[in-house]
């Protein structure tokens, strides 16, 4: 797994040096950091702006490189023995996703589930999440309407976010013993159909003007962070 960008790779070099196997460097960068990088005793490969901007497939790398340990997701049954998690119901683009996670991970969300999805880009995640990812349980499940049914059996609240839901000015916040699972939808289709007849509670957030226009992360983060205050 590849991740570029100075940011970010700092951020693993810091925190996750153990996940690095190979490091690739497109510019000249000052002896103190390429010695945090010799220190590794990993490969430090130069590489010319051609090999560069195909390692980014065109992205703003800034010259640095990282090629990681192949991502794991989190066993299923973890996020059943947890409090608060997130499930992204039919989320796929990689920046919304991301920024999710770095919320998330913020405001003490326990673990993220990508649901009604098959694949997804783990560097292009990792990387729009600023690592957060790494420091955060997450993982795939095909079926949200299925996962909706485990979550329940496992003793889980569900609710989510819609456009009829209450205004959450209007409901209070969640305590910490709670078990709960807030489901966000695709910013096109929303909450799936089936998933919306399994919730027990539907939210919303109460807008002044007649402009529903909340892109799907801002949203996430008004909606935990109301939650949990």
């Amino acid at each position: 797994m590849i991740i570029y960008g100075k940011q970010i790779v700092l951020y693993v070099l810091e925190k996750h040096p153990e996940l690095i196997e190979e490091v690739f460097l497109s510019k000249e960068i000052d002896k103190k950091l390429f010695t945090q990088f010799a220190r590794l005793d990993k490969k430090i490969h130069k590489v010319d702006n051609q090999k560069a901007q195909a390692l980014a497939k065109g992205g703003n790398h800034q010259g640095f490189f990282l090629k990681l340990e192949q991502f794991d997701y989190a066993p299923i049954k973890n996020f059943k023995n947890m409090n608060f998690i997130l499930v992204l119901d039919g989320l796929t683009d990689v920046g919304n996703i991301g920024a999710i996670a770095r919320t998330a991970y913020s405001m003490g969300i326990e673990g993220v589930i990508a649901s009604n999805i098959k694949t997804i880009n783990n560097s292009g995640i990792v990387r729009t999440s600023s690592g957060a990812l790494l420091d955060l349980p997450f993982t795939v499940h095909p079926r949200s309407v299925d996962l909706a049914s485990e979550l329940i059996d496992s003793g889980f609240t569900l609710i989510g976010a819609t456009t009829d839901g209450i205004d959450l000015k209007k409901y209070g916040k969640i305590e910490k013993t709670d078990k709960v699972a807030l489901f966000l939808g695709s910013e096109g289709d929303g909450i799936s159909p089936k998933v919306a007849k399994k919730l027990d509670l539907k939210v919303s957030i109460g807008m002044e003007h007649e402009f529903d226009s909340l892109n799907v992360s801002v949203a996430a983060g008004i909606l935990i962070y109301n939650l949990k205050r």
